[in-house]
């Protein structure tokens, strides 16, 4: 009865339908009936330590990216690789696989995914080549701790509940650390295989982003930054006191330091100028003599960071939208500085397009038409406020860098620490790793980088579910000798070679099981019969756990053996023949690397 709900499970994983959680609280509910278990130890997964911690690991996860720590790794890469596609995809694949052990590999593809987009977009390197590597690096994540997957933490917990020690921390990184290295260096060989074309997505209409309006309206070198000086004739004087309009300025925002950090101030006309704030202008007169305004104001040029145009490097803070005048707008026969848009709703007007072409000179003076397009500038509130509240204008397309706003920047220093103890907890065994994990997420809420909506929206609830719903499983196949039965088949099937046959003909089992199911499917489903088999043969459970935990790991056949796949199928354009003829023989090099490695740093 246990085996045919196992089949009737594996062939709905198969066929997907009902969906996996869906098909874990049926097995919840069915197996009861058999007598086999009781309705308690149905239920008892909702009671392991590992699921709670593999839960909180989702939420420490999302505080890396709401804090941008994965995006900035990503543009760190873009910078380092100089447009070297050998670097970029050494450099990315290291990333990849350091951030996905200590974070979801599937949040990691979808957060890198825009990165390397943005990589390509800058130095014309096909997506394909870059989005498979990355898919396998974060695959190979999973392999490097012992908290970087599910599938580790569901082995580890079947070998603590069969009376044998847990895995530390890092006893699967040495395995990951072999595999990586070789998988870097296969990709190299190998990206001559992949599909040399542009993704399907690419080449639909995408949404403009601030290089874009920044060619558009030629806004190349109209943003200024400065430095108020100790000796400036700014000091003591408020906002709606001076008229830097007379001399072709405009005043966007305030950086001012409050304590450890800087902030930014939306201008207003009764704020004072301080000493080090750094002010962003826009400057309206081509031919405005900017170093005798500094002198005149007694403030000292910043450059630009990288050189980087309009707002660029500020767009975590400020925004750029276009709206166009409709045909009922009351702003039409205005000028743009009639339209007083900075008074009523913060925001400033920096460009005027009409026709095909921006208007440059004097576009604050010229009256406004049906169909004008004037591009505007200022802080994302008030950009959204704007969409909510005006009848005048319709907003067009919010750009890229909307969707890049980091709800908690400025933690990013606070994350990577909390992360730092967490880890180092686990590592020392000072605290229980799901008492360490709890306390890092609280500390994350505490210094408010994650919040309870986000905490529940980061969980994968469809994974937990799903891993809650198989447990069971490994009571019930015991109990009616199910378990014992696989393991003395395998034995029989491997005779009496030596252990690292056995070792292999597990892998083998195990990575074409998870071609079917999900490798966390696959790994509550091996793991009892991989420590079984150890018993029987009258060896160490070690190498025959992690022999499992690395298969699991190594669902990079199809594009549907894994998420982290399917993921980078439309943005790679890849074709199904694409993950065969590379995964395939990658998981070969896996499993020998396994088989040669395992024996050597867990002996038999």
């Amino acid at each position: 009865m246990v085996l045919a709900l196992l089949i009737a499970a594996i062939f709905m994983f198969v066929k997907n339908k009902p969906r996996m959680d869906a098909v874990g609280v049926i097995m919840i509910a069915a197996l009861p009936i058999t007598g086999i278990i009781t309705v308690e130890e149905a239920l008892i997964g909702f009671s392991d330590p590992n699921i709670i911690l593999i839960a909180v690991l989702f939420v420490m996860g999302e505080g890396l990216v709401r804090t941008g720590v994965a995006r900035n790794v990503g543009d760190w890469i873009n910078e380092k690789a100089g447009g070297n596609e050998t670097k970029l995809l050494v450099l990315l694949m290291l990333a990849v696989a350091g951030l996905g052990s200590v974070m979801s590999s599937t949040a990691i593809v979808a957060i890198f995914i825009p990165v390397v987009f943005r990589i390509c977009s800058n130095t014309g390197i096909s997506p394909s080549h870059l989005m498979m590597p990355m898919s396998f690096a974060a695959l190979i994540s999973g392999m490097l701790t012992l908290i970087s997957t599910a599938p580790n933490l569901v082995v580890n917990s079947e070998l603590i509940r069969q009376g044998e020690k847990g895995l530390g921390f890092f006893t699967i990184t040495p395995f990951g650390l072999a595999i990586l290295a070789l998988g870097v260096v296969y990709m190299l060989f190998a990206r001559k295989w992949l599909p040399d074309n542009a993704s399907n997505s690419n080449k639909k209409k995408r949404k403009p982003n601030f290089k874009d309006w920044i060619k558009k309206y030629e806004l190349i070198d109209r943003e200024y930054r400065v430095k108020i000086m100790p000796d400036s004739i700014l000091l003591g004087f408020k906002i709606n006191e001076l008229d830097l309009k007379l001399d072709g300025l405009k005043l966007l925002a305030v950086e001012r330091k409050e304590g450890s950090k800087n902030v930014f101030i939306r201008p207003t006309k009764i704020m004072d100028f301080l000493v080090d704030d750094i002010l962003f202008l826009d400057v309206r007169v081509h031919d405005v003599d900017l170093k005798g305004l500094s002198e005149k104001y007694g403030v000292e040029k910043i450059n630009l960071s990288g050189g980087k145009g309009y707002l660029t490097s500020l767009s975590q803070e400020l925004g750029m939208i276009e709206a166009i005048i409709p045909a009922e707008s009351d702003l039409i026969g205005k000028t743009v500085k009639e339209a007083r848009l900075r008074s009523e709703s913060g925001l400033t007007v920096i460009g005027l397009w009409r026709g095909n072409q921006p208007i440059l000179e004097d576009f604050l003076e010229k009256q406004l038409k049906v169909g004008d397009t004037i591009l505007i500038a200022g802080f994302w509130e008030d950009i959204k406020r704007m969409g909510l509240e005006s009848d005048e204008l319709v907003l067009l397309n919010l750009p890229v860098e909307f969707e890049e706003v980091l709800p908690a920047a400025d933690k990013a220093r606070h994350a990577i620490v909390i992360l730092f103890l967490v880890v180092m907890a686990m590592v020392t065994g000072i605290l229980p790793n799901v008492h360490a994990v709890i306390l890092g997420c609280l500390a994350m809420g505490f210094f408010r980088i994650i919040d309870m909506n986000s905490a529940y929206n980061s969980i994968s609830w469809k994974s937990l579910v799903l891993i809650v719903g198989m447990m069971p499983f490994s009571i019930a196949l015991q109990r009616t000798g199910g378990v014992e039965l696989a393991a003395d088949g395998l034995i029989n099937l491997v005779g009496e070679s030596a252990p690292w046959v056995a070792i292999a003909a597990l892998f083998f089992i195990t990575a074409v099981l998870g071609l079917f199911i999900s490798n966390t499917a696959t790994a509550v489903l091996m793991a009892p019969i991989a420590i079984a088999m150890a018993f029987d043969l009258g060896l160490s459970p070690y190498p025959f756990a992690m022999s499992v935990i690395l298969a699991a790991s190594s669902a990079f056949m199809t594009p549907v053996s894994s998420p982290v796949n399917t993921l980078v199928v439309g943005p790679g354009n890849y074709k199904f023949g694409d993950f065969v003829k590379i995964g395939v023989p990658f998981t070969i090099i896996v499993m020998i690397i396994a088989v040669f490695l395992i024996p050597l740093i867990l002996p038999f």
